[in-house]
């Protein structure tokens, strides 16, 4: 008999049971990879296909991204140059080149100081929203509200700043403008047309409810041509915004639409008997709603309203059509010098990759809340 067998069989005082480890077969990667990849015969035709496909795509794929690619060149032809044949590898060398352009558009060379100071100060002000354990949070949660007052300062300039155009922002800083804007501004706007659809009121709840529906009901193209063309015939004579400003206000109200019904979804989940206990505690309705329902419901809409977030984080790319010049635009524009023309590919997949690095992350924070504030258990 070995040793672990007699072991097993072997009898402990109670509580003088050692700690054995659990078995190789339950635990660790073979366990993993048993119960993921190989669970079932359906399973196993699955992962060996997938392997093939990845052991016949990914060479290429990773010579021509990385072993072939050139990263310093002065145009098209002196990057294939460089290469064993023409097109053999990624030209990242245009990329490189236009970084800038990418970056900041066309903001004057000598002011970007002003871009960076604004990203930095845009850390410290999310900071305090993601990490509830932030040192001084609550005083950072007062700078929060503040920054965009900041950030437009910055960026545009005035009392002692030196003035720039907003049609001199571009690439990724008009992205993070117009996405950011529309993520801070449209969770809180639609808080309010949730809590007024729901209203006993029928004057707000009518208002609420042809708004939402309406802005649901007209494809984002048409609130941005809106916004380019025809804001200005709808506000008092005199008042005048810029494009940005207008293009900032129409996606924030487009976005507010679809938080309002992610949280109505959130405000109906919530069982009756939450109302009655606020009613029975005396609480007003503001504060009802502030302590217990509306903690309740954003949690529950959480996934829904980051798909809003991540849906309109991906759309700012359609401002290209009234004329702004995003990522995506300016690497169109880029493209039509003939000294890098045939490049799209390695413009697209840098910006795809753009994209998806910010998205990956917003998705990635959203499952680690929902896991935080899971009170299930």
């Amino acid at each position: 008999m070995n040793r672990s067998t007699s072991n097993a069989q072997q009898e402990y005082a109670p509580g003088a049971h050692p700690t054995w480890p659990a078995p190789i077969r339950s635990t660790g990667p073979i366990a993993w990879m048993r119960h993921n990849l190989f669970s079932s015969p359906l399973n196993i035709v699955l992962t060996i296909t997938a392997m093939w496909f990845l052991w016949t795509t990914m060479p290429p794929v990773l010579n021509w991204v990385f072993m072939e690619s050139v990263w310093t060149a002065d145009s098209r032809t002196d990057c294939w140059a460089k290469m064993s044949e023409p097109e053999a590898g990624a030209c990242w060398a245009f990329i490189q080149q236009r970084i800038n352009l990418f970056a900041y558009g066309f903001y004057p060379e000598a002011e970007r100081w002003r871009v960076n100071l604004t990203f930095v100060l845009m850390v410290l002000a999310i900071i305090p929203v993601l990490w509830n354990k932030a040192p001084f949070r609550k005083y950072g949660l007062g700078y929060t509200a503040v920054f965009p007052f900041i950030a437009g300062w910055l960026l545009v300039g005035g009392f002692g700043l030196t003035p720039v155009s907003t049609n001199e922002i571009g690439g990724i800083m008009l992205t993070f403008i117009i996405g950011l804007t529309g993520i801070s501004f449209s969770l809180p706007i639609g808080v309010l047309l949730a809590l007024g659809r729901m209203s006993h009121l029928p004057a707000v709840r009518i208002l609420c409810v042809l708004f939402i529906e309406f802005i649901r009901g007209v494809p984002l193209i048409a609130v941005l041509f809106v916004a380019s063309t025809m804001l200005n015939y709808f506000l008092p004579p005199g008042t005048t915004f810029d494009l940005l400003m207008r293009v900032l206000i129409m996606v924030t109200l487009f976005a507010s639409a679809y938080n309002a019904e992610s949280i109505r979804g959130g405000l109906q989940a919530i069982p009756p008997g939450q109302y009655e206990a606020a009613d029975a505690l005396g609480m007003t309705y503001w504060k009802a709603q502030r302590l217990i329902i509306l903690p309740q419901a954003l949690k529950i809409s959480i996934p829904s309203i980051v798909n809003n977030f991540i849906s309109l984080y991906k759309n700012t790319t359609l401002v290209l059509i009234i004329g702004m010049l995003d990522p995506l635009g300016i690497g169109r524009a880029a493209l039509a010098d003939a000294e890098w023309a045939g490049l799209a590919r390695e413009v697209y997949l840098f910006i795809a990759l753009f994209f998806f690095l910010c998205c990956f992350g917003m998705s990635r924070y959203s499952l680690y809340l929902e896991k935080k504030l899971h009170t299930g258990h």
